[in-house]
């Protein structure tokens, strides 16, 4: 598998890890991640309009970091069909993975990762980072299977309880 350079990064994984106050995963894990306006509009400027605390922990931790928010342009936009219905800020990421080499796209929606694997991107999702930043030594075992078990029972994190299951299951075994 050819390790990604450019890290994208979909609503899902930040509102999911800004919940969770994990957003430091992200850093420890990519020297920079990227969003687009798209993303940003829908993560911090609709959820800080909503109430939503971890809106305003996602735009600090960005802002702490300096990681880039990308317009994308209307040519690049208007150049991507997708072939299933994606919301703005799925087609922004897609549109925007398919102009740059080796990108890595994080992204829990089912149809959105699908779509991506269709154009032969790399995806990733909130229990990969997980995962991967338990592979990595980032975070020890007791961490994540509390983390990836919050998210199972969280009614606000839009990730089944089924899935955290299996991928407790998959972990469980390598800790055999």
């Amino acid at each position: 598998m050819i390790k990604p350079t450019n890290i994208i990064c979909n609503a899902s994984p930040l509102i999911a890890l800004g919940k969770l106050n994990r957003l430091d995963i992200l850093a420890t894990l990519y020297p920079t991640v990227l969003i687009t306006t798209q993303v940003y509009h829908e993560v911090i400027i609709q959820g800080i309009k909503q109430d939503a605390t971890d809106a305003m922990t996602v735009r600090l931790f960005f802002e702490s970091c300096q990681w880039p928010v990308l317009e994308i342009s209307e040519v690049v936009l208007s150049s991507y069909h997708p072939s299933m219905f994606l919301d703005p800020g799925e087609i922004s990421v897609l549109a925007l993975a398919r102009t740059l080499p080796d990108p890595l796209v994080l992204i829990d929606d089912e149809i959105a990762r699908s779509e991506a694997r269709h154009l032969k991107i790399q995806v990733r999702g909130t229990l990969g980072l997980l995962v991967q930043a338990y592979k990595e030594r980032h975070i020890p075992y007791n961490q994540v299977e509390l983390l990836i078990q919050t998210i199972a029972v969280r009614p606000d994190i839009w990730i089944g309880a089924k899935l955290c299951d299996e991928v407790l299951a998959s972990l469980r075994k390598m800790e055999i």
